[in-house]
């Protein structure tokens, strides 16, 4: 498929049907209209979809993980008609238009079973799928004018902005770092590795929507920047956005946000610890074994792995299951509900686990409820 490119103007007819569209549609339409979903440039047909879904390939043969499919409901289905084009609205209006080139009905079993790995109900990204409309419209996509998806925080969102930054500070090779949570001391750890090999590192945590009881972006962001200012090198860290929704498909997202971190001009992506996993239906490393299934250089992007990291109070410091011989009643592990026990209390999780700015944060928003 051809990456879609924005186009300016307004409507030319009324006769083109509507839809609104959800963050989830927008989060999409904005990343394919961007480049960010290279190779793939617009929503999947039911074959690509069947092919991503199979063999972690797109008909072409080149490599994708995760189908790229915008879920419509029958009501939708019915006012789409046989229109060969259809408007997308946010909240404030026109957004993107949608060159229809099939409706198709997603097939929610195979769809499941691959990339989530599970039917369980109790799944989010399964949830998802089911309240999701039954079919799904494929087709490219182009932005109205200066358009653009709403995230919190003004970050650089877009592949094209962020691989400017990576321009402008000379770096030849940069890691990237996905998350949805505060940076504790185990991620700072990790990061810090990582860019002794490469020339700069970019925190790119997701910025769309998260399952309900994850900490709210707002206060994520002022944890990173508070990071960012005390504890990192400005010439070789910098904070962007990514404006992706999470599926928590574990092992599949994992390589889907090295993809498209390779869009973003990164070298190097960090997979930690059952990275987009939730609760127990992935192996803590399922999502690194993933891709041993690709050929060298195949994704264009180099996966770093890492093993579990805590603070050992016998080593003194950070360390990894491999460089520390003690027992885990040296170590400091704290699980998020404990976390969230002791924040709802007004407490601040210890400095060992977390860095004190980044716990005053996290203490005044949970006694201020934002």
């Amino acid at each position: 498929m051809v990456v879609a490119k924005p186009i300016g103007g307004h409507l030319a007819s009324r006769a083109v049907p509507a839809l609104r569209a959800s963050f989830r549609h927008l989060s999409d339409v904005y990343l394919l209209a961007q480049g960010g979903y290279a190779p793939v440039g617009g929503f999947l047909n039911a074959r690509e979809v069947k092919s991503v879904c199979e063999t972690l390939h797109l008909t072409t043969g080149e490599p994708w993980s995760m189908p790229v499919v915008y879920p419509i409901d029958d009501d939708a289905r019915s006012r789409l008609g046989s229109a060969d084009q259809v408007v997308l609205l946010d909240e404030s209006g026109p957004a993107a238009k949608l060159q229809v080139e099939d409706v198709f009905r997603i097939d929610k079993g195979m769809y499941a079973d691959h990339i989530f790995r599970t039917r369980d109900e109790s799944h989010p990204g399964v949830a998802w799928l089911l309240e999701a409309g039954d079919y799904s419209v494929a087709g490219t996509v182009e932005v109205i004018g200066d358009w653009q998806v709403s995230v919190p925080g003004s970050l650089p969102i877009s592949p094209r902005d962020v691989s400017i930054r990576i321009a402008e500070k000379g770096w030849g090779t940069v890691v990237g770092f996905q998350t949805r949570n505060p940076i504790h001391r185990a991620h700072e750890f990790c990061t810090k590795v990582a860019l002794e090999s490469v020339d700069g590192l970019v925190i790119h945590p997701l910025l769309g929507e998260t399952k309900a009881g994850d900490i709210p972006a707002e206060v994520r962001l002022a944890c990173y920047d508070v990071l960012l200012r005390n504890y990192y090198q400005a010439d070789r860290a910098i904070l962007a956005g990514f404006p992706a929704w999470m599926r928590y498909a574990g092992p599949r997202e994992a390589v889907f946000h090295a993809q498209v971190r390779k869009n973003y001009g990164f070298s190097h992506f960090i997979v930690g610890r059952d990275h987009a996993g939730v609760g127990n239906f992935y192996g803590p490393y399922d999502a690194q074994r993933i891709f041993d299934g690709f050929e060298p250089g195949e994704l264009g992007i180099e996966p770093v792995f890492f093993d579990h990291a805590h603070f050992c109070r016998a080593c003194g410091g950070m360390a990894f299951t491999k460089t520390c011989p003690h027992s885990r009643e040296h170590h400091v592990h704290l699980t998020g509900t404990a976390v969230r026990r002791m924040l709802r209390n007004g407490m601040a999780p210890p400095s060992e686990f977390t860095r004190p700015e980044v716990a005053n944060i996290l203490v005044e928003a949970a006694r201020t409820g934002t």
